[in-house]
C-alpha cells in the first residue's frame, strides 16, 4: 500500500539490542526484561513495573491481583476491543457494560454514577468490585471523577491504557477534598500512576512495541508480590536467575496456580530502545493530528475527533474521524469511504465493533444496541485514519489529499 494503516517504527538500536541478545544465547526473561521494567517505572513515576506477553496478560493480572473472583462485577465500556471484557470472564467474573461519551469514546464519571443509581444492589451487596477505564486512541479518561466515584463506592481501578503511552491527565491528589478544591488543585500527571493498577501494550501497531508485549504498572506492594508469582507459574522465585547464576539455587515452591505471561528478553531489547524514543513517536503523532486538523476542517460530512485534553497530553495512537453521509456531497457512508480509500492504497480501520455487536456477549448478557446509543452512533459512522511515527510527510499529504478528493470538498 501507498499509506499502511499502521506500521512499527524500529531503527538500528533496536537491531542492534536485538542481536546482542542473540549472540548470548539467552534469550528468555533476563537482564533486559528487568533493565525495561525499571527503565519503565523511572519514565511513568510508577514504583512497580512488571512486564508481561501481551496488553491483555497484564489485565489479566491486573484483575486477579485485585482479588476478582465468579462472584463479582467489574464495569467496563462496551466500546473497546474485547480483550477489556474477556479478562473479566477468564476469573469467571462478569462485565457490567456502560456507554461511551460521544465525543471522547471514553467513559465518564458521570455514565458510572447513572449505573450505580439504577443498580444501587450490586454496591449494597458488595459484587461490584472494580472499574476499567479505557483511555480510548490514546485521550486520557477524566481519571479525577473516576477516582472520586470509585473512592465514594469502595471500588478499585484498573486503566486499560493499551492506547495511552505516553499520556498524561490532569489529576488532584487531593482524595479528601470537596469536588471544587480538587479542579482547583490539579497537577499533570501520567497515566500509569493513578488506578491501582495499569495496564499497557506493545502490540506491534501500539505507541511503542516490542512485537508482543504488555506492562503492568502499579504503587501497590501486595499487587506487585501477587503479580510477581501468578505471570510464571505461581513458582515463588526468579526462576530465570536459577539458570544465569552460577551460585544459584535449583529449589523453587509452586504457591499458586499462576500462568505462563513472562516477557522475554528478545523482546524486551525492542522495548528498551522504544520507550527511549516514546516522546519523540507521540511528538510526530502529533504533528501528523494538527495537520489533519488543519487541512481537513470544514468538510462536508468529515466530523473530526473532539478532544477533552490538551493536543499535548493525548498520545494520538487513533485518530478516528467520523462519517456522517447525510452531510456529504454525494452522501458517501463510512463503508463506502473506506472502499474508496483503498481504492487509492490507504489503509483504514475501524475502533471498534462495540460488544454489544459480537455473539458472546449479546446472548451472554442480552445486549442490544438500543443500550448503547452513543457507542452504535459512533460505530455507525467512525473510521480510523493513518497516524504512526513511521509516516512520511509525503504520505501524510497523500491521505490528505485523496480525502479531499473522496468527498469533493
Amino acid at each position: 500500500m501507498k499509506v499502511p494503516f499502521a506500521l512499527p517504527d524500529c531503527g538500528k538500536d533496536e537491531i542492534q539490542e536485538v542481536t546482542e541478545v542473540i549472540k548470548s544465547r539467552w534469550l528468555t526473561t533476563s537482564s533486559r526484561t528487568l533493565r525495561f521494567e525499571k527503565e519503565f517505572a523511572e519514565h511513568i513515576g510508577a514504583r512497580y513495573c512488571l512486564a508481561v506477553n501481551s496488553g491483555t496478560a497484564a489485565l489479566h493480572l491486573g484483575l486477579e491481583a485485585l482479588g476478582i473472583t465468579r462472584e463479582n462485577k467489574v464495569i467496563v465500556p462496551i466500546h473497546t476491543f474485547s480483550a477489556t471484557a474477556e479478562v473479566v470472564r477468564y476469573l469467571g467474573a462478569d462485565p457490567v457494560f456502560v456507554d461511551v461519551d460521544r465525543s471522547t469514546f471514553c467513559i465518564t464519571a458521570e455514565v458510572i454514577e447513572k449505573l450505580l443509581d439504577r443498580h444501587g444492589e450490586m454496591i449494597n451487596d458488595g459484587s461490584l468490585k472494580a472499574i476499567i477505564p479505557v483511555h480510548f486512541g490514546g485521550h486520557p479518561c477524566d481519571m479525577d471523577g473516576i477516582m472520586e466515584v470509585a473512592q465514594s463506592s469502595d471500588l478499585r481501578v484498573l486503566e486499560d491504557a493499551a492506547h495511552a503511552f505516553p499520556a498524561f491527565c490532569q489529576f488532584s491528589s487531593q482524595k479528601d477534598a470537596s469536588s471544587k478544591q480538587r479542579l482547583k488543585n490539579r497537577d499533570l500527571k501520567m497515566v500509569g500512576t493513578i488506578g491501582d493498577v495499569t495496564c499497557f501494550s506493545f502490540y506491534a501497531t501500539k505507541p511503542i512495541t516490542t512485537a508482543e508485549g504488555g506492562m503492568l504498572a502499579t504503587d501497590d506492594d501486595r499487587i506487585n508480590k501477587r503479580v510477581q508469582v501468578m505471570r510464571l507459574h505461581g513458582i515463588n522465585a526468579d526462576i530465570w536467575s536459577r539458570f544465569s547464576d552460577t551460585q544459584a539455587d535449583w529449589s523453587y515452591d509452586v504457591i499458586a496456580p499462576g500462568f505462563k505471561y513472562n516477557m522475554p528478553d528478545i523482546t524486551a531489547a525492542l522495548g528498551i530502545h522504544q520507550l527511549r524514543k516514546a516522546e519523540q513517536f507521540r511528538k510526530r503523532r502529533e504533528i501528523i493530528a494538527k495537520t489533519y486538523y488543519q487541512e481537513l476542517a470544514n468538510i462536508p460530512g468529515l466530523i473530526l475527533p473532539k478532544i477533552k485534553c490538551s493536543i499535548e497530553n493525548h498520545s494520538w495512537h487513533l485518530y478516528v474521524a467520523l462519517i456522517e453521509p447525510k452531510e456529504t456531497i454525494d452522501g458517501i457512508n463510512r463503508d463506502q469511504f473506506i472502499q474508496k480509500m483503498k481504492e487509492k492504497d490507504i489503509g483504514t480501520s475501524v475502533h471498534y465493533i462495540p460488544l454489544h455487536r459480537m455473539t458472546y456477549y449479546r446472548k451472554q448478557y442480552g445486549l442490544r444496541p438500543e443500550m448503547f446509543p452513543n457507542s452504535e452512533w459512533v460505530f455507525q459512522h467512525c473510521v480510523s485514519l493513518p497516524i504512526y511515527s513511521a509516516m512520511a510527510d509525503g504520505q501524510v499529504e497523500y491521505v490528505v489529499d485523496s480525502i479531499r478528493e473522496i468527498l469533493k470538498r
